[in-house]
């Protein structure tokens, strides 16, 4: 029969696992406890790094559905449970791997499925979603005014030529009306008793 305090610590695990967009296995063999909580920080809050007991986990994971990770569960092991971005996560881990060479990152899951330590490293080298976001709007608002600015040339080429034919028109008919109007006013004049 299972000790209480192990069935709520798979319980814990598995709840983590399920509230999580992914879980990253580490080997933290080497690093002191000041480390582990600069990792923490440096991880953000978004993020739960914690040291864990493998066969607990393994059932936890299976609790929740996971599967992948029984292969990784070898030597101690800290399982970084993302709740955010998980480029952030990942750039996050990878930096301080680099700067920490006791940590070793093993895989993990993202979003139910396995990823290797090259994938985890893959997307650590992606921007970050606000970052992708915002280079979406920033092309959907030059794709916007391509569009609007293509749309209205016609528009304007159209406006311009009625402007070119109201001017053409209006020519024409300053020109017509001397010639039509000339003479009678010539007529009128001469006809007109002179003033003195």
């Amino acid at each position: 029969m299972a000790r209480p305090d192990k069935t709520a610590a798979v319980a814990e695990l598995a709840e983590e696992f399920r509230g999580s967009n992914g879980a990253v296995l580490t080997d933290y063999r080497g690093l002191t406890v000041k480390q582990l909580q600069a990792l923490r920080r440096a991880l953000g809050e978004t993020v739960s790094y914690a040291v864990v007991k493998n066969t607990l986990t393994r059932i936890a994971a299976r609790d929740a559905g996971i599967d992948g990770l029984d292969d990784l569960l070898v030597g101690p092991s800290a399982i970084a449970f993302i709740k955010g971005d998980p480029v952030e996560a990942a750039k996050g881990l990878r930096d301080f791997a680099r700067d920490n060479q006791p940590l070793v990152i093993k895989g993990g899951v993202l979003d139910g499925k396995p990823v290797s330590p090259a994938q985890i490293a893959q997307i650590a080298d992606l921007e970050s979603r606000d970052v992708l976001l915002a280079q979406m709007a920033g092309a959907m608002t030059a794709s916007l005014s391509g569009a609007a600015s293509l749309l209205s040339a016609p528009l304007a080429q159209v406006a311009r030529l009625a402007a070119a034919l109201q001017a053409v028109q209006q020519q024409e008919q300053q020109e017509q009306q001397p010639a039509a109007t000339g003479p009678e006013t010539e007529t009128e004049e001469s006809d007109a008793p002179a003033q003195t």
